[in-house]
């Protein structure tokens, strides 16, 4: 039983509605206008919301909505036929008031409605009731594959071969004593004979007794390998370059030569990322090309003015039209870096939002796709609400408490540096940061933290503070819960009134359980303000997987109704790409997340924002 049908236009405006229960149904369709519409994620035709799954359809000719929901316990066959139905029945019967948008009349439609509706359940029963026939043995492409035809297939790769041998002999042999070797007789066979045994049989033995074998090298063992820069005890002293190595007995802080140069020029909003792309522009002068040779293929019967004709906006685009342009795009797409599944939905989402729309005067397929593209991955990329660090992180701290920052991601991607350069980016904005060591797993990782520590402090000396330390680090070692540490440490935070906790954890593959559950029980006990997943812009197909895994992980194994899954992403290795940023497509289209960092190199200040636009204009190039 259906529990919703409307009809709005994209503009807001509601034309229709039935609605068989008293429920409320504008939060969900609220959300499908959010999430879908606005998002430009219309290739699946469903959403659901709750327990709702609501089939939706437009129409681009006349900016029509066609909404049906129903209970998502039920399995109803009949819904894509019932809407199809309803879609074309409203649009023809009410084909006048549409064209001149008379949408404040009242549209008599119940009974219709009701008709479609019975029918439609009526075609529903009679295929459920048809059994469904297998396929038989006969149909299928395993019954092609007979003995027979391999018997015949292994035989004629034998004649070919054979037949190859025999022409290459046929090429080599150059004498034409040689070909009429059959024709001989019998006797001049035999002096041929004779003379090539004593040819094969070679000189006399008196001739291999005077030669004498070359003697067998002998066996030498190993011996030590000898490099050519090798050296001493005595070379260290010289080979030391350490600056920071602390003395024996010595624990006082070492003396670093910070580059004093980078202080202050990340002070307030992080400046946006530019993307150049030197890949030339030739995807509509190849789908003009094509476009050419179809045209020059079909008759020439209407002469200048069916070009005329042609060129002017005079039908409405049809999926068999985009087809050949969305394959183009797809493929495009693909090669630079976007997962293949999110390709293909963009392209769909596309195609439905376009079909049936009337052309522009001198408008071309290839460009109102290209230019429907573009909008759709700009919208995409834009953040769908507001990630402002420094201001949440103000107000934490006239709350009395730290902000916290969890970081997480698979091994290998740059957590604990792209953690340095954040916190770098924080205590240039004069608030002080605390990180913790929850990394105790990968050896090293505790040092590695320790050093940055070191690093940024000297950037920012505590005598310059009023005697505080902009950075500390909060560390217990290896083999420890890593959720214990992290509750002591924002506990630490607030008794010292530090401003910012930033959570370092262990990489972790996504299928990783054990890690996975850690991971999940972190966030659960201590509520972090920000979870933001660090992936590697060089990631294509892997990203989807990895990301979708680590939010899923995070709703099961946290036993809650409300679990707190990923906020953001911090994109590293951008700067090893190029023009090859499908990355970011794939990763804020399948978490609806944006893009907080981006990662553009090694030193503190190789920290950015993301530009929409710019990396759009890279991927379409």
């Amino acid at each position: 039983m259906l529990d919703l049908l409307t009809i709005f236009s994209k503009g807001g405006i509601v034309l229709w509605c039935f609605q068989s229960t008293s429920q409320i149904f504008t939060p969900s369709v609220n959300a499908l206008i959010r999430s879908v519409i606005l998002q430009e994620r219309t290739g699946n035709n469903s959403f659901e919301h709750n327990a709702l799954v609501m089939k939706y359809k437009l129409d681009n000719e006349f900016d029509l909505m066609f909404v049906v929901a129903y209970q998502k316990i039920l399995q109803l066959s009949y819904v894509d036929k019932f809407l199809n139905d309803i879609h074309l029945e409203f649009r023809d019967k009410y084909k006048t008031e549409l064209q001149q948008r008379q949408y404040f009349q009242d549209f008599d439609f119940i009974s219709d409605f009701k008709s479609i509706l019975i029918s439609a359940e009526q075609w529903g029963r009679v295929q459920a009731s048809i059994p469904k026939q297998m396929r038989s043995y006969k149909e299928s492409e395993k019954s092609k594959k007979t003995v027979s035809s391999m018997i015949e297939k292994k035989s004629n790769e034998k004649e070919n071969q054979k037949a190859g041998k025999i022409k290459k002999k046929a090429n080599q042999v150059e004498s034409p004593q040689v070909q009429s070797a059959a024709m001989l007789d019998e006797e001049t066979l035999q002096q041929n004979r004779l003379r090539l045994a004593q040819k094969m049989a070679g000189p006399g033995k008196n001739s291999k007794s005077k030669e004498k074998k070359s003697p067998k090298p002998t066996k030498e063992g190993k011996k030590p390998r000898v490099w050519d820069l090798g050296g001493n005890e005595k070379d260290l002293p010289n080979l030391e370059y350490t600056r920071d190595k602390p003395q024996d007995g010595e624990s006082a802080q070492p003396d670093l030569r910070p580059d004093t140069n980078i202080i202050g020029t990340m002070a307030g909003r992080i400046r946006d990322i530019e993307v150049e792309s030197d890949s030339e522009d030739d995807y509509e002068e190849e789908i003009e090309v094509h476009h050419a040779r179809k045209v020059e293929q079909q008759p020439k019967s209407k002469g200048v003015f069916s070009l005329f004709r042609s060129l002017v906006g005079n039908k409405n685009l049809t999926h068999d039209d985009m087809q050949p342009v969305l394959e183009k795009l797809k493929d495009h797409l693909i090669t630079k870096n976007v997962a293949s599944d999110i390709s293909h939905k963009l392209c769909q989402s596309v195609s439905v939002k376009l079909e049936g729309k009337v052309l522009g005067t001198f408008d071309s397929v290839a460009s109102t796709v290209r230019t429907t593209l573009t909008e759709a991955l700009v919208q995409i990329l834009s953040p769908r609400r507001r990630v402002d660090i420094l201001r949440d992180a103000m107000e934490a701290k006239k709350q009395g408490r730290p902000y916290v920052m969890t970081f997480c991601g698979v091994n290998g991607v740059g957590k604990s540096t792209n953690l340095a350069k954040i916190c770098f980016w924080l205590i240039e904005n004069n608030l002080r940061v605390l990180i913790a060591a929850c990394d105790t797993f990968r050896a090293g990782a505790v040092e590695q933290l320790r050093t940055h520590t070191r690093h940024l402090n000297a950037l920012h000396p505590p005598d310059k503070h009023g005697g505080l330390q902009m950075v500390q680090l909060y560390e217990k070692g290896y083999g420890k819960d890593a959720a214990g540490i992290a509750m002591e440490a924002i506990n630490f935070a607030r008794d010292c009134k530090i401003d910012v906790v930033l959570v370092d954890t262990a990489g972790r593959m996504q299928d990783n359980e054990p890690l996975m559950r850690a991971l999940a029980k972190l966030i659960k006990v201590n509520q972090p303000d920000l979870v933001l997943f660090v992936g590697e812009a060089l990631v294509g197909n892997e990203a989807v997987d990895q990301l979708v895994k680590f939010n899923q992980a995070m709703a099961d194994y946290s036993s809650s109704n409300n679990p707190h899954l990923i906020d953001g992403i911090v994109l590293t290795k951008f700067d090893t790409i190029d023009d090859k940023v499908g990355a970011a497509i794939s990763m804020t289209y399948i978490t609806g997340q944006p893009i907080v960092f981006v990662g553009t190199g090694q030193t503190y200040t190789d920290l950015k924002s993301l530009n929409a636009k710019a990396v759009v204009h890279a991927l379409m190039k």
